[in-house]
């Protein structure tokens, strides 16, 4: 008898991430949730994303993105970096309730995905790596009221549901938002190897966000003048950014 996962839509994966290695990341499996259920499905970014029509129809994909399947293809993994937190060096941190599922070519170009409240990873240090219903509506709705707005954001692809309790303050339910990102490359994932002095992981990640993202700049002489060249644009990038925020 055929599996809820064999009816999983096939998607073409680039997991060009997992291609750096294990210095950067840790493959780990979503922890499942109970009773999953749809909280909300944003139809419209799905079409620009080139989904099939049938995909929200689809048993399997309500629970590949609850994190109870794996999408066919997908790679799920969690990412390391390092940062500060309320203006302190924290040191490493790491994707501590984020999963990483891959990247897929769309009409938009190439976007991943990531499933954000999907369980426990090795980054989570004392945290549960779930997210709560509140918080996941509130994401929800301002990351796609920011993108109608037109301002640089995080999209929201589907957000679900379900009993299952996770403690904050008080006892909440838990949620899995569905997130869809040209790149979730961080500042911290630069600061993780610099901090290290890990030179030659470091040269690897820009490398990497160069060839990914801005590829224009290879045509900058290699070296230290190409990697000033990344260094400008993002910071052009961020200044208009935080200026959109205002």
């Amino acid at each position: 008898m055929p599996s809820l996962a064999d009816h999983l839509p096939q998607l073409a994966w680039r997991n060009s991430f997992a291609a750096l290695g294990p210095s950067f990341y840790t493959p780990v499996t979503a922890t499942p949730l109970q009773e999953a259920h749809w909280v909300g499905r944003n139809e419209n970014l799905a079409k620009a994303l080139g989904l099939p029509d049938h995909w929200w129809q689809e048993p399997a994909v309500l629970q590949a993105l609850a994190g109870n399947l794996v999408l066919p293809g997908s790679q799920p993994l969690a990412s390391v970096y390092s940062g500060h937190q309320f203006g302190v060096w924290a040191g490493q941190l790491g994707d501590g309730r984020a999963l990483w599922l891959g990247e897929i070519d769309t009409p938009m170009g190439p976007q991943e995905l990531q499933l954000k409240g999907a369980g426990a990873t090795p980054y989570s240090r004392m945290g549960d790596g779930r997210a709560v219903l509140r918080s996941s509506i509130r994401e929800f709705l301002c990351s796609e009221a920011m993108h109608g707005l037109g301002i640089p954001t995080t999209r929201a692809l589907a957000m679900v549901g379900s009993p299952d309790k996770v403690l904050r303050e008080e006892l909440e339910t838990a949620a899995v938002v569905t997130r869809v990102a040209p790149s979730f490359l961080r500042f911290g994932h630069f600061e993780h190897f610099a901090a290290l002095g890990r030179h030659e992981e470091l040269q690897q990640l820009a490398d990497f966000a160069i060839a990914q993202h801005f590829p224009e700049l290879l045509a900058t002489p290699e070296g230290a003048e190409r990697y000033l060249a990344m260094l400008g644009t993002v910071m052009q990038r961020t200044a208009y950014l935080l200026a959109q925020w205002q």
